[in-house]
């Protein structure tokens, strides 16, 4: 009966998606040089008077418009296109689209070192580590100098790296957000792969390398042996050069990709755990009970300096998520070995992915909806018109709290159903220590939204 189940279970898995690209509007407009082109200028547009406005724009972030652009609106939408969109913001990012003109004017298409290739997803990780540090330790969101400067150091980062390597070397290398991308996009709703049926026999392999009219991946992404969305841009590269028609875009159930891996990765998991982390000391930082966390912190490190007592509190609130998670795969490795408990770690740190999201959205979805109004307000302010300013928020607090609390229980329910993806649908004797995993960080985040939170700018 049992394998009956199976059976039509895998039956299930495996029935043909449902294809967007057959769609003939669709399947047009990403195959024209609209897509993504005009979203790119767009984007490239706002972009260049953001980082204006940043370096030349008043000092005042409650008042800059770059600044509320930026940390009020972006920062908070970014992981909602990549649970809903996959990594189409890296497809019209304006780092991705400066990164394709300075390659095409001067750039020398090297292939990237193997330093690069081998340890490029760590360098990710650490970059995004430092910049979430440099933020507390520098006031770069407070500043608006502060993130001209950040975007402008990112900018030569960019250029650099496009003169001398080929295809887009520093968002599949370096880029800070890449880690982050590539974890909310394994939960995204949005896949795109090729027909297993068709790419076996093509020997054109034109998704990869491109041809006369369309450049190839940029993400150095081959579609035949694509399972996973951590890379995809939805660029449309591959849609425009596929000579077979192979590629198959298709909503899915969010979440859906972290319950068949294939090669789970370690570098992975850690981010995963170290996001929760991040999480949690950026909700702190802003309680009423920061200071007096930093006073006892103060205590051991016998000193008041604000960056070291941070520091050690940033670095202790990475390690906790760290701990907890090798202790629960310790623990459903009881009677197992050290190996054992390495494949545990790797392979259920991932169930703390649809957590991480719902933290991160719940925390920024406090500024989107408490500051929100800034946004528009400093676009007319700009424009050289004021409108009263005695209130910027969309909602109350308690409004606020509510809808945090819903995203948290939807992302304690993504990582408990992927946990038990993930664990074969095994019974509760065999994944309770991630289940109470999952259930402790739950309770951590929605103690934290009870309590008041200042604001960002």
């Amino acid at each position: 009966m049992s394998n009956l189940a199976t059976k039509q279970n895998e039956e299930v898995e495996t029935k043909e998606p449902f294809n967007l690209l057959n769609y003939r509007p669709v399947k047009a407009f990403l195959k024209s040089r609209w897509y993504p082109g005009i979203f790119q200028w767009i984007a490239f547009a706002i972009f260049s008077v953001i980082v204006f406005e940043l370096v030349a724009g008043t000092m005042n972030p409650s008042r800059n418009f770059g600044t509320s652009t930026t940390w009020v609106l972006w920062w908070p939408m970014i992981p909602v296109i990549f649970l809903f969109l996959g990594r189409f913001w890296c497809a019209i990012c304006p780092f991705g689209k400066l990164s394709d003109i300075v390659r095409k004017l001067v750039g020398s298409e090297r292939p990237l070192p193997k330093f690069l290739k081998k340890y490029g997803i760590w360098l990710i990780d650490l970059f995004f580590i430092l910049i979430t540090w440099s933020d507390h330790i520098f006031g770069i969101i407070e500043s608006p100098r502060g993130s001209g400067y950040l975007l402008l150091i990112l900018v030569t980062m960019v250029v650099a790296t496009s003169v001398f390597y080929e295809r887009r070397a520093f968002c599949k290398t370096l880029c800070f957000l890449g880690g982050l991308a590539g974890n909310y996009s394994r939960s995204g709703a949005l896949s795109l792969r090729g027909t297993p049926e068709i790419c076996r026999t093509c020997k054109s392999q034109s998704c990869f390398k491109g041809n006369d009219k369309v450049e190839g991946c940029p993400m150095f992404v081959y579609v035949r042996t694509m399972d996973s969305s951590a890379d995809c841009n939805l660029c449309a590269n591959c849609v425009k050069s596929c000579p077979n028609d192979s590629i198959v875009i298709t909503p899915r159930v969010p979440t859906k990709e972290l319950w068949f891996l294939k090669k789970p990765k370690l570098e992975h998991a850690s981010l995963a755990a170290v996001i929760m982390g991040i999480v949690f000391v950026q909700n702190i930082t802003m309680l009423t009970v920061w200071k007096d966390i930093l006073a006892y912190i103060s205590k051991f490190t016998m000193t008041d300096s604000y960056n070291v007592n941070f520091t050690v509190a940033f670095i202790i609130s990475m390690i906790i998520p760290i701990i907890l998670l090798l202790g629960t795969a310790k623990l459903a490795a009881f009677k197992g070995t050290k190996q054992d408990v390495i494949n545990n770690f790797t392979k259920f740190g991932y169930a703390i992915i649809p957590l991480d999201l719902a933290g991160h959205l719940a925390h920024n979805f406090f500024h989107l909806i408490t500051e929100g109004k800034a946004i528009y307000l400093n676009f007319f302010s700009l424009i050289g018109i004021e409108m009263d300013r005695s209130n910027i928020a969309f909602g109350t607090t308690s409004t606020v709290q509510l809808l945090q609390f819903a995203i948290i229980a939807l992302g304690f329910v993504g990582s408990a159903y992927t946990t038990y993806r993930i664990g074969d649908k095994a019974g509760w004797k065999k994944l309770w220590p991630y289940y109470l995993l999952m259930i402790l960080l739950t309770i951590v985040n929605i103690y934290i939204f009870t309590l008041p939170m200042g604001h960002r700018v």
